[in-house]
């Protein structure tokens, strides 16, 4: 808390005390999805923007990941249970082996550490003039984020993972 009264909230706002701050509130949806995969250990992202989230998208993003990362590098990716991941017509690369997570644990998965860093830092309380605007937008954060391998191995750190390979 400043001289004020003020304090800082965890969005980077600041309030006086026992009040919420004020953050810019859009009624248009228009959706985009981000669909990621990153490596705690490299710092290797892999990132596609999507108008909707369903199977096709996701068998979009795995081809993206087949041109991205070496085929003779077996990967292990952590995968929620949503219908959309787990559709017999989900194509997965022969170097990928799916991990699926139980129902409701969204926290043993290192990527929502970044998705929650992404929306603190670069996505939420922003007001987008349209959708080519938002797509921007979250390209620029991907860019500015996601191609940091030193970023990603400190956000997407996972104990649980490091304990695993030990």
């Amino acid at each position: 808390m400043n001289k004020t009264g003020h304090k800082r909230s965890g969005a980077g706002k600041w309030a006086r005390r026992g009040t919420r701050p004020t953050a810019w509130r859009q009624t248009q949806y228009e959706y985009l999805y981000v669909l990621g995969a990153a490596c705690p250990q490299t710092g290797q992202t892999v990132g596609l923007l999507a108008p909707c989230l369903n199977t096709d998208s996701v068998n979009a993003f795995f081809r993206e990941f087949e041109k991205e990362v070496d085929p003779a590098v077996h990967v292990f990716m952590i995968w929620d249970q949503a219908g959309f991941h787990t559709s017999k017509k989900v194509k997965v690369p022969e170097n990928v082996t799916i991990i699926p997570l139980p129902p409701y644990s969204p926290q043993l998965n290192p990527i929502e550490t970044l998705w929650l860093y992404l929306r603190q830092h670069h996505w939420s309380n922003r007001v987008y003039d349209g959708y080519d605007h938002l797509r921007r937008a979250a390209n620029q954060a991907w860019h500015k984020v996601c191609l940091n391998t030193r970023k990603i191995k400190s956000i997407c750190r996972a104990k649980y993972i490091e304990n695993a390979f030990i």
